[in-house]
């Protein structure tokens, strides 16, 4: 586990988290959504669905899961 306001701990998570703050501001317009929940899960569904990964051999993580056998 790692300490409370230590992102050494966990520097992998840190940097992913910081890789998809900045896209956020990127790729999203914050005033085109109602409320932060919709521009939240906008987030999560181009995530999802939309980019593919180096890490998964260029697919989504959904088309990744759904190759391995996950609904």
């Amino acid at each position: 586990m790692s300490r409370i306001g230590t992102s050494t701990d966990n520097p992998i998570i840190e940097s992913k988290n910081g890789w998809l703050k900045k896209e956020m501001y990127i790729d999203f317009k914050q005033d085109d959504y109602e409320t932060v929940e919709d521009y939240i899960n906008a987030i999560i569904y181009d995530h999802n669905y939309l980019r593919p990964s180096y890490a998964l051999n260029y697919k989504t993580p959904i088309e990744y899961r759904t190759q391995l056998g996950f609904k």
